[in-house]
């Protein structure tokens, strides 16, 4: 198994504000595609991952006509410190939330369409029903659309992740988000044992795909043994980017990754055999997520 390098982190005084680098520019928000996308969402009363999540990547994302469909409502039953999403006291489930998802991307003639959901602690399911009418909703429509569903742990429950798989995604993608260590202080209400074990199932009937934030404090060697994890469990698309504040309230940047150190962290993650890798500053979980799947 191939190591990582040792990388000597830059000191870092936790008390200071760390100064955001260079190569951490995202493209602004704007031009035709993107302003059509987003009246569509909001003519069809959808929500998107990418507006929800104060995602960095949305200009370039959505002016290629591309766009993470969040379903199940806005209002998140979980509060992970790294967050943007309102977390709250749930809305009301919305089955027809499905068929406007659909329609959008009918409209969008889209090829592939990623589909993500907050969590939904307060049913039994976590919103699995809604996630498998999703799924065929957009292949009545759109034969050809691939479909990726980046879902929740759905509280381990096999059954609620069956329901998903049975409607057959192209894609089944579940975040790890951070290392073991951490997961009690970035991920509140979650195990990290409870989620490679979903992938682990998953990976039996499906191309499985997870995805890891860097700058939450973890050391680069815990970072190789979550990889390493998450490939013993089956997983095969990795990606791996820069955990960016919301706000003030959300939990510290410890330090930002150089893109040297993504493209470290990339070969490493190539050596222990995934099948593909999107490793740099701005990766997010979706970002060139066809590109994942078309290329092999």
């Amino acid at each position: 198994m191939t190591s990582l390098p040792i990388i000597e982190p830059t000191a870092i005084d936790p008390t200071a504000t760390l100064v955001r680098p260079e190569w951490l520019k995202a493209r602004a928000p704007g031009g035709e595609n993107y302003h059509e996308l987003r009246q569509l969402v909001d003519s069809l009363g959808l929500h998107t991952v990418c507006q929800s999540a104060h995602c960095p990547n949305i200009g370039e994302c959505w002016e290629q006509r591309t766009a993470t469909f969040m379903i199940a409502g806005n209002v998140c039953t979980r509060r992970c410190g790294f967050c943007a999403v309102q977390k709250g006291a749930p809305l009301e489930l919305d089955l027809s939330e499905a068929d406007r998802v659909a329609d959008a991307a009918l409209q969008l003639d889209l090829r592939y369409a990623v589909v993500t959901a907050v969590n939904r602690d307060d049913r039994k399911d976590g919103g699995a029903e809604l996630f498998a009418r999703t799924i065929r909703a957009i292949r009545a429509r759109l034969p050809q659309c691939k479909v990726e569903v980046l879902i929740p742990d759905l509280q381990g429950s096999a059954e609620a992740l069956q329901i998903i798989l049975d409607a057959r995604p192209d894609v089944l993608n579940h975040n790890i988000e951070t290392v073991e260590r951490l997961y009690r202080e970035v991920r509140p209400g979650s195990r990290y044992e409870r989620s490679l074990e979903l992938l682990s199932r998953a990976s039996t009937q499906a191309v499985s795909k997870s995805g890891i934030m860097a700058g939450l404090g973890e050391e680069m060697s815990e970072i190789e043994t979550t990889l390493r994890d998450l490939r013993a469990n089956g997983v095969q698309l990795i990606t791996i980017g820069q955990y960016l504040r919301p706000s003030a309230h959300h939990l510290p940047i410890h330090r930002y990754y150089s893109p040297a150190e993504f493209d470290q962290l990339g070969a490493a993650a190539r050596a222990m055999g995934f099948r593909h890798v999107e490793s740099g500053p701005l990766v997010r979980s979706s970002y060139h997520a066809r590109r994942a799947v078309e290329s092999h």
